[in-house]
């Protein structure tokens, strides 16, 4: 038989089978997720020196598997109240798409081959700390505390800022107060804009019975902690200012965007309703890129 007598008919199914297949192993790694922390790992090797573009793009895809890993085993653990809540019935466990084991397995090996990846072409200390985050998301967030108390996201949110860590040590090959403050400003940016979030969602967090903090502790006492986790923030985004390590341009930045949470916060907290919710929420993912990104224009321009 020659190529000619294959039917379009019988090959088109087998073609949409397996897109749909990679697909469903691409959205284990939660590449939603993981546009900002590419972003936060790219925009620190700048402001850590003139990195050459293949050092960036192999730091990237070590991060990217090491991150990506870790969500494949949070789709793994989680896959029992994945199945109970609306917003993630349809993802490819729940929906019988991909096994378990077959996603544990997939994350433990972008695990390894991020750890490889990273120790051979950049540095050793780049791959201890992406693996430092893969264990810290898995372990301590997903395993540990998010079953466990409505303080999950706030200790386990450091796992979400790892990368200007790995960032800043690719390109350095070691760990400054600077990428420390990078990675403080990341750390207390996490439960603000999480916990918009979880307002959210929190009916069904309550479903299954996760601890999050709408339903431990109530949607009044979470618009507080947003508020004060927001003027955490503030103060921790003028610390690399107040430490000589950027100018002008960064502090104005700062500041801008720092008042512009504070009063998205505010606004949350007197008015209780979804909308507001929602717009501190996407605003939160706006203020972290647009101060990185100031963060790059001061040190470059």
């Amino acid at each position: 038989m020659d190529a000619s007598s294959v039917s379009p008919v019988r090959t088109a199914p087998a073609l949409a089978a397996a897109r749909q297949l990679l697909a469903d192993y691409f959205e284990l790694t939660k590449p939603k997720v993981q546009t900002l922390l590419l972003f936060t790992t790219i925009t620190t090797m700048e402001i850590a020196g003139n990195p050459p573009v293949s050092k960036i793009a192999l730091t990237c895809l070590g991060g990217y598997l090491s991150a990506g890993g870790a969500g494949a085993v949070n789709h793994y653990y989680d896959r029992d109240i994945d199945a109970q809540m609306k917003r993630t019935a349809s993802r490819p466990i729940p929906a019988g798409r991909i096994s378990p084991r077959a996603a544990l397995v997939f994350g433990f090996v972008l695990c390894a081959l991020s750890f490889a990846l990273l120790w051979t072409t950049v540095n050793l200390l780049s791959a201890a700390l992406a693996f430092g985050g893969f264990v810290g998301y898995v372990g301590v967030y997903t395993m540990w505390l998010k079953r466990r108390t409505a303080q999950n996201i706030v200790i386990g949110g450091a796992a979400g800022a790892v990368p200007p860590l790995v960032g800043w040590a690719a390109t350095r090959g070691s760990v400054s107060w600077t990428a420390v403050y990078l990675f403080a400003i990341v750390f207390y940016w996490t439960p603000p804009h999480f916990w918009s979030l979880s307002l959210l969602m929190k009916d069904e967090y309550e479903r299954v019975g996760v601890p999050m903090m709408p339903v431990v502790r109530g949607e009044r006492e979470t618009r507080r902690q947003i508020l004060l986790y927001t003027l955490l923030l503030y103060a921790i985004s003028q610390l690399p200012f107040c430490a000589g390590e950027f100018g002008g341009a960064y502090l104005v930045g700062s500041i801008v965007l720092g008042l512009a949470f504070v009063a998205g916060a505010v606004i949350l907290y007197r008015r209780a309703d979804r909308r507001t919710a929602l717009r501190l929420y996407l605003f939160s993912l706006a203020y972290l890129a647009l101060l990185f990104g100031t963060m790059v224009a001061d040190v470059k321009l």
